[in-house]
């Protein structure tokens, strides 16, 4: 174990996953850190060096949903042969996870990166610059656990960046916000309290705001690949196709992802308080503790929109991603019996082969 932890630790190894590791440890079995994930497999950091490997046969007929599966920034344990691929057998408990639903119609659950624990949500300050996009990123990176941190990327070309900075603040409540611009390398030197040693940041955000090249600013080398942006709506192309771990200079561990079309909520109870503060502040306030803020008397939230103490605009979007939620988690629920049913459906298939094998 002594070892394992000398060799991981460069990678975010501490005592919560050793802690996990002991029994499998006991039983033969090493450990890794998904860095790279691809349709080809996954690639990890073992005590062995970097390591290609595939999901055992039993994990993956024992995962019944996708999240179960490893993600990048997972540990995970493995069975390792020198010159073989080493096979995954189990993934450790996460610390966090950001995670959203699918694209497309499907209910089911997507972890974009595990085990981070700081959140840079990327956005630009160019037309792309959008404070309701801002919000639903910080519902979901409340929701994973980790500490969220918006950047304010291209400040550069932005004439009114203390105006800028003053919305955030508006719907970004408690957050730290850094404005600055990867291209010209300046306002970088703010990220430094957040880019600690053995702990894991994420980069997220849409097409074109320019995580890689933040990525590549932190390196100091242009590691990854950067494209210009449209001139016509400044949105930008997926550069990183892949997510991928890589350990900085500092120590700190960076998770870059694919620029993002969507976000959809996953769950987010926990992170739509913490995101709207403000707004549940007020419905407590509210004379009826089940008042539907419409046309009940002394309600403190229909109070602050004519006071224009709470903006419409903010409002709105918070009943949308209530309502957005609510469907979610609907959808979650019909899931989850039909999971429950395959399940049952497969154990008793299972017994029945079981039985015919053991009676021949």
């Amino acid at each position: 174990m002594e070892e394992i932890r000398l060799k991981l630790e460069i990678y975010g190894w501490n005592s919560h996953f050793a802690s996990h590791f002991e029994p499998f440890a006991q039983e033969g079995f090493s450990v890794g850190r998904v860095y790279l994930e691809t349709k080809k497999g996954y690639w990890l950091q073992t005590p062995f060096g970097e390591t290609h490997a595939e999901i055992s046969g039993k994990l993956r007929f024992e995962a019944w949903e996708r999240q179960d599966l490893p993600a990048v920034g997972d540990w995970v344990v493995i069975q390792y042969r020198p010159g073989h691929k080493a096979i995954i057998q189990n993934v450790l408990p996460r610390t966090s996870k950001f995670s959203r639903k699918v694209v497309g119609n499907k209910t089911e659950e997507q972890v974009v990166a595990a085990n981070v624990d700081v959140i840079f949500l990327v956005t630009g300050l160019d037309n792309d610059f959008n404070l309701r996009r801002i919000e639903r990123y910080l519902i979901m990176a409340w929701e994973s656990g980790a500490r969220p941190v918006v950047l304010l990327n291209k400040a550069d070309l932005c004439a009114e960046l203390e105006a800028r900075r003053a919305e955030v603040e508006s719907v970004a409540l408690g957050v730290p916000i850094l404005p600055l611009s990867a291209k010209f390398n300046e306002g970088l030197d703010h990220l430094q309290p957040f880019l600690k040693a053995g702990e894991t940041v994420s980069l997220l955000g849409s097409s074109g705001v320019g995580k890689s090249s933040i990525v590549n600013r932190l390196l100091g080398t242009e590691r990854q690949k950067t494209n210009e942006v449209r001139a016509s709506d400044d949105r930008g192309k997926h550069t990183t196709t892949n997510r991928e771990l890589i350990v900085t200079p500092s120590g700190a561990i960076v998770i870059d992802t694919p620029g993002m079309r969507e976000l959809q909520l996953w769950v987010g109870d926990q992170g739509i308080s913490e995101t709207f503060e403000d707004i549940e502040a007020f419905a407590r306030d509210c004379y009826f503790t089940d008042c539907k803020h419409q046309s009940e008397p002394g309600c403190a939230i229909r109070q602050a929109l004519a006071d224009a103490s709470l903006d419409q605009a903010r409002y709105d979007n918070y009943l949308e991603m209530k309502q957005e939620l609510d469907y979610v988690t609907r959808r979650q629920d019909k899931r989850a019996q039909l999971v429950e049913k395959q399940r049952w459906k497969k154990i008793h298939q299972n017994q029945k082969q079981h039985y015919k094998l053991r009676n021949k």
